[in-house]
C-alpha cells in the first residue's frame, strides 16, 4: 500500500505474535537470534528476522531475539503483542515476577522495554517444541557467522 508522498506503508495489524529465541554453543560461545513475526488472524508469518551476536550467553541470546523482533515490529504498527518465548526466566522477568540483578543482561531487559513502549503486550513462556521456526532461525544464524 502507498501513502500520498509514494511511500510504501507496511500493513497496519491490531495485534502481532512474536516467537522469539536466542541460543549459544557452549554458554558462553557464539550465539545468534531468531523470531517470527505471525498475524494471528491468518497464522502466517508477516516476517522472519535473524542475526548472528558474535560470543555470549543464553541469556543474553534470548532478550537480543526479543529485542529483534521489536524493532522489526515497529515497521507494522501493531497496538498490542503476544511474544512467546521458550525462556522462562525472560518471561518471568519482563513479567514483573522476578527481579534482573545481572548488569548485562539489565541493559537488554531496559533495552526491550523502551522499544515496547506503551504498547499492550503480554509475555507467554511456551515449550521449546513449540517455538521451532525460531530456534532453526537462530541456528542458521550461529551456522553463518561460525
Amino acid at each position: 500500500m502507498s501513502d500520498k508522498g509514494g511511500m510504501i506503508k507496511m500493513a497496519d495489524y491490531e495485534t502481532i505474535h512474536i516467537f522469539s529465541d536466542g541460543g549459544a554453543r557452549g554458554n558462553p560461545g557464539p550465539a545468534g537470534a531468531g523470531a517470527v513475526l505471525i498475524d494471528p488472524k491468518t497464522g502466517q508469518p508477516i516476517a522472519e528476522v535473524n542475526k548472528y551476536l558474535g560470543h555470549t550467553t543464553n541469556n543474553q541470546a534470548e532478550y537480543q531475539a526479543l529485542i529483534l523482533a521489536l524493532e522489526e515490529v515497529k515497521k507494522y504498527s501493531p497496538k498490542s503483542l503476544v511474544c512467546y518465548l521458550d525462556s522462562e526466566l525472560i518471561v518471568r522477568q519482563l513479567g514483573g515476577i522476578y527481579k534482573v540483578k545481572n548488569p548485562a543482561i539489565k541493559k537488554r531487559f531496559l533495552e526491550a522495554q523502551e522499544l515496547l513502549g506503551n504498547m499492550s503486550v503480554r509475555f507467554v513462556h511456551i515449550p521449546r517444541e513449540q517455538n521451532s521456526r525460531a530456534d532453526k532461525l537462530a541456528n542458521l544464524a550461529m551456522d553463518r557467522g561460525m
